[in-house]
């Protein structure tokens, strides 16, 4: 099969605009986009990054969110694709097991240059990167994740660069040939996770989706079958047999925007530990004084399903994104999941004290929902008492989550929390009038 040109023609032969619900979604995807960039405008490993950019210089040509300046095209994606993904706070897709918008937004954005717009061709481009963002995590395989690869960067480049082709509705050699590029590029280790290398994979890989169709429309020369065969893409990073029957099944018939959806964040933190967060907050509001009572927690996952919860014994807020120990000790201690808890202050002696209390366990006994975003997930939290009673809750599908979404509404008043409301209300406007151009300088 010549995976990489079928996937190009594919890619520039569909019509998400034909689906309103995807549509809706991408609106929705925009204004999430806003509300994560916007809490995170003053993030230290950004300003750290934008200090880098302007000493090199270079032309200024697309703004930077909330910064009030201009940088090259290039660096652009880079820094906004940081600022979308540095507080964990933007959306999600199942499929994907990470974070579509993060890169395939910015590199959209850097394509709008001198004022221009594609209107309903943006939207129809950020639906079409998603498409294949989830498709590739769905041909990748599990162990991909599961042996240290970080899906936001090491798909997000390939995704990227096709919501640019089919934005410039670029010819299929070019496409083909930008895909070639940009899986040549291809990174990103959870390793990094808890630190500031983890946004950056999400910026670095929409700079290189940004440089990759560029160069590609140079006639830059390259393979034309990167996906392909026993030293291709899905070989080298996952399992090319499952790629061969997945990554183009039905293309074009549903859009997995909006089945099983983008889920969009309540919490600034690990979609991963958000069953869990979920779960001790309704218990801690079932039962007063808790705290004193708790002997023991357990917290219960389906095998792998804590692998991105990296940190076990935080030393500080940004580490405990990836803890679910410290997301449990926070709610038992009565503190909010709010931003200021999950900056780089140090977390308190108290608290990490507390969090050796907090047991993982695995079970693969347990029958999943049909339901449960993601699929096969599900977190049991369950406290042992002081008295040796025990309560539990399980989570299936977490707030945020498809099936459990939040509204437009919901997601205004995320924005609204980080912007001012006249300004949140502009930003909604452009979205709503699908002026690309006008969304971007709002976002300045």
């Amino acid at each position: 099969m010549e995976l990489t040109k079928q996937l190009a023609e594919a890619v520039l032969s569909a019509d998400p605009l034909q689906d309103r619900q995807a549509i809706q979604m991408a609106k929705n995807g925009l204004l999430d986009v806003a509300a994560a960039a916007f809490a995170a405008k003053e993030d230290e490993g950004h300003q750290k990054l934008m200090t880098l950019v302007e000493e090199e210089g270079g032309a200024a040509q697309i703004p930077v969110i909330g910064q009030g300046k201009k940088v090259s095209r290039q660096s652009a994606a880079m820094l906004n694709g940081y600022l979308i993904h540095a507080l964990d706070y933007d959306d999600v897709h199942s499929d994907v097991r990470g974070h579509p918008s993060a890169v395939i937004v910015p590199a959209l954005l850097s394509q709008l240059t001198a004022g221009k717009s594609y209107g309903y061709r943006f939207l129809a481009a950020y639906i079409t990167g998603v498409e294949v963002m989830a498709r590739l995590g769905e041909s990748i395989g599990k162990a991909h994740y599961e042996r240290g690869w970080h899906n936001t960067g090491t798909l997000g480049a390939i995704a990227a660069v096709c919501a640019i082709g089919y934005l410039k509705n670029v010819s299929q050699e070019e496409l083909t040939k930008a895909i070639g590029f940009a899986g040549a590029q291809s990174a990103g280790m959870r390793k990094q996770f808890g630190t500031h290398m983890k946004p950056l994979q999400a910026g670095l890989a929409a700079k290189t989706a940004v440089w990759s169709m560029d160069v590609a429309c140079l006639g830059f020369g390259g393979s034309d079958s990167v996906l392909d065969g026993e030293n291709g893409f899905f070989s080298l990073y996952g399992d090319q047999e499952l790629a061969e029957r997945r990554l183009l099944e039905g293309y074009g018939v549903t859009w997995r925007i909006v089945s099983p959806g983008l889920w969009f964040k309540v919490y600034p933190f690990c979609s991963a530990a958000h069953h869990a967060a979920d779960a001790i907050e309704s218990l801690v509001k079932e039962r007063a004084s808790l705290r004193d009572q708790i002997e023991q927690v357990d917290v219960i996952f389906p095998p792998g399903g804590d692998a991105a919860l990296t940190e076990r014994t935080p030393l500080t807020g940004e580490e405990g994104r990836f803890s679910v120990e410290y997301v449990i000790a926070l709610a038992v201690f009565g503190y909010t999941f709010s931003l200021a808890a999950f900056t780089k202050k140090a977390i308190s002696p108290e608290l990490r004290t507390w969090m050796k209390r907090v047991n993982r366990e695995y079970d693969h006994t347990v029958e999943s929902h049909p339901d449960a975003v993601p699929k096969g997930r599900f977190t049991i939290v369950k406290l042992t008492l002081s008295d040796g009673t025990t309560i539990s809750k399980r989570v299936d599908i977490p707030r945020g989550a498809p099936g459990h979404a939040l509204s437009k509404v919901d997601i205004m008043q995320k924005l609204n929390s980080v912007t001012d409301v006249s300004h949140a209300q502009m930003i909604v406007q452009a979205i709503e009038e699908e002026n690309d151009s006008s969304y971007l300088q709002l976002l300045a």
